[in-house]
């Protein structure tokens, strides 16, 4: 059984920094690509960033490029975003998802992911 389980968010200020972690369980990490995606109440869960299956390709959102970065450990089966210089926009509860195909680049749309965590909130206050 896949298993996607997120940590690290919490409650900071505007220009603060977060890292969330996705750690990853029952299937073979390293072979697929990942993603964040992210969503407010109301809204459409919007895409984020997404990081290929090894690690050396990476896509990220208009909103977040040059303040969120992503990454991976296979080693540890994984994922991780590092976000700094926070916005309020950036609040919002994060997904991290596994791409149905293995060795992608990681897409933006979210019907190219079959498994998805429970989430974890964000809040960024002024």
């Amino acid at each position: 059984q896949v298993y996607l389980v997120e940590s690290g968010g919490g409650l900071v200020q505007a220009g603060g920094s977060l890292r969330l972690s996705c750690a990853a369980s029952g299937y073979t990490f390293s072979a697929y690509a990942m993603a964040w995606f992210r969503q407010t109440p109301g809204k459409e869960r919007e895409f984020v960033a997404a990081i290929s299956w090894g690690g050396s390709s990476t896509t990220y959102a208009d909103s977040v490029k040059g303040r969120l970065t992503i990454s991976r450990d296979n080693a540890k089966n994984t994922l991780y975003l590092q976000m700094d210089r926070l916005k309020t926009e950036d609040t919002a509860v994060y997904y991290c998802a596994k791409e149905r195909s293995s060795y992608g680049l990681g897409r933006r749309s979210s019907v190219a992911y079959d498994y998805w965590g429970q989430g974890t909130k964000v809040a960024v206050s002024s």
